[in-house]
């Protein structure tokens, strides 16, 4: 094996040899040569008779829970079953042992998919699993705290002075003032490690563009997603609106083409989702609109790029910039589309906004919660010396109210009855989890209710057991008996609670969407 300039020669000695004769037999076997340097060994990279540039983005995956004492002997036999290798890098430690997990770059997209399909949670050896996912090499940062008056072409000009391969700078401009833009930037660059080297230069916090002093991180790069699931997308992802631009005047613009085309807009702030009922208008509305001018702005037209409906979790999604995307992030029946634009950057400064830009909320997972889905729910600036009104519960909408503990507040008071009671208790779930589950206790009907399901986490239980006691109570107002006394249960066997609802499949789900929306109609 070749060593690099940079390896460790204790790492070799301390291999034992039969170890290292298997390494070799690999290398003699394929053709493939081996250096060791900067705490990684490189297989490949490239293979033997390749001649070009190495392969685009999106072939490579990253692999992880690798044993400690598995070695590319092992592994690239694995591997090479998805497609032709271009190189298998190995973390190592000074030790001689593995760090645990490892890169593999294929030839082609197809190599790196077929490889995440076949070997993610594969048992690579009795009882040890590894795990594969695509890796992407990141290329651009985050440039925070710029001047809001500077154009694409100063920023470009002024990375490329203080930093080496920058290929494009990406600017967007404020959603009020389309002259400015919206205090940060990304810097595409050559390669991953011109990248690196730009944020190592500039992370310390002392650097200074334009006399102020820049922020800089990490953008998260945009998930490429298999070509199987955006086959089935029909609906484009349309930003550089207006804020002054309307949904008719959307429709209106993208229905040019085939009058009735278009199912239906939905529009945040300075960007929106158009619903086509086929794909194929979509893709020649796309084709059609990409680039033209509305209301004054060129907007940019793009097809929307789902994001698993599971992704909602607690940790928040991802934008494609880099920060944890909105609550935008757009919901049909088949999937959650996610927005490119409005982005909170990991900076420990908060989110970066314009001012006056309206940001959609993070919304927690309201479990199915029918009434949740459709709200713009949106948080705008307070500006000093704003004049304050008191309110009270009384003064406001049913659709002012996003959650189930809020609208049962509502309706407790609207009926004037005392505001409901909420008695926390736990049980046992699989494998000794403590699950957690309300009671809501309404003195004033001398009434009580409890779902059918426990929840992990303190804030669902309380909302699952707001949205049951509501669809319950909608229940009984609809029947001629008073509203059903429901007593705490004993924990199944499961580790749910199964009582109260008939079954919890989706047709109850559409059923109590259906109660709820019905009692909302009337509050």
């Amino acid at each position: 094996m070749d060593e690099g300039s940079t390896s460790q020669p204790s790492d070799n000695n301390k291999m034992d040899s039969s170890k290292e004769a298997a390494l070799l037999a690999l290398m003699d076997r394929t053709g493939y040569s081996m250096v060791q340097e900067n705490g990684q060994r490189k297989f490949g990279g490239p293979p033997p008779g390749w001649e070009g540039p190495p392969p685009p983005r999106g072939c490579e995956v990253f692999v992880g829970k690798i044993p400690r004492d598995m070695y590319e002997d092992e592994l690239v036999p694995v591997f090479e079953r998805a497609g032709h290798i271009y190189e298998f890098r190995l973390m190592m430690e000074f030790s001689g042992e593995n760090r645990g997990y490892a890169f593999v770059m294929y030839t082609t997209r197809e190599g790196a998919q077929r490889a995440i399909q076949l070997l993610d949670n594969y048992e690579i050896r009795p009882g040890k699993f590894i795990g594969v996912c695509v890796s992407l090499d990141n290329c651009r940062l985050f440039i925070g705290s710029i001047p809001k008056d500077k154009k694409k072409e100063e920023i470009q000009e002024e990375m490329m002075k203080v930093t080496e391969g920058v290929v494009d700078v990406i600017v967007y401009p404020s959603a009020v003032d389309r002259m400015k833009n919206r205090g940060f930037a990304f810097v595409e660059y050559e390669s991953h490690k011109a990248a690196a080297m730009a944020r190592r230069k500039l992370i310390p916090g002392t650097f200074q563009l334009w006399g102020h002093t820049i922020q800089v991180d990490w953008a998260e790069p945009e998930k490429e997603l298999d070509e199987e699931t955006m086959q089935r997308v029909r609906v484009l992802y349309v930003r550089n609106l207006m804020l002054s631009t309307t949904e008719e005047t959307l429709r209106s613009e993208f229905s040019r083409l085939k009058l009735g085309s278009v199912e239906r807009v939905k529009k945040l702030t300075d960007y929106a989702f158009i619903h086509f009922y086929n794909r194929e208008d979509a893709l020649n509305a796309l084709e059609s609109m990409n680039g033209k001018v509305i209301d004054g702005s060129p907007i940019e037209v793009t097809l929307a790029k789902p994001v698993s409906k599971d992704g909602n979790k607690r940790s928040g999604l991802r934008s494609s910039y880099g920060g944890v995307a909105p609550a935008g992030n757009y919901v049909d029946s088949n999937f959650l589309f996610q927005s490119r634009d409005d982005v909170t950057i990991g900076l420990g400064t908060g989110a970066i906004s314009d001012g006056f830009s309206v940001r959609p909320v993070n919304l927690p997972p309201h479990l199915g919660s029918p009434y949740a889905v459709d709200l713009d729910r949106c948080v705008y600036p307070f500006l000093p010396g704003s004049h304050l009104v008191p309110v009270s519960l009384n003064t406001l909408k049913p659709s002012q109210l996003s959650s189930a503990v809020s609208l049962l507040d509502y309706y407790c008071h609207k009926n004037d009855w005392s505001l409901p009671e909420y008695h926390l208790y736990s049980l046992a779930g699989q494998e000794g989890k403590m699950l957690l589950i309300y009671k809501v206790v309404i003195n004033s009907t001398r009434s009580s209710f409890m779902p059918d399901k426990a929840c992990t986490i303190l804030e669902d239980a309380k909302e699952l057991a707001a949205q049951n006691a509501l669809w319950n109570l909608d229940c009984s107002i609809n029947s001629p008996g008073s509203p059903v006394n429901v007593s705490p249960p004993a924990p199944s066997g499961s580790g749910f609670l199964s009582f109260g609802w008939p079954g919890t499949g989706i047709h109850e789900v559409h059923q109590r969407s259906r109660c709820l929306k019905k009692l909302r109609g009337r509050l």
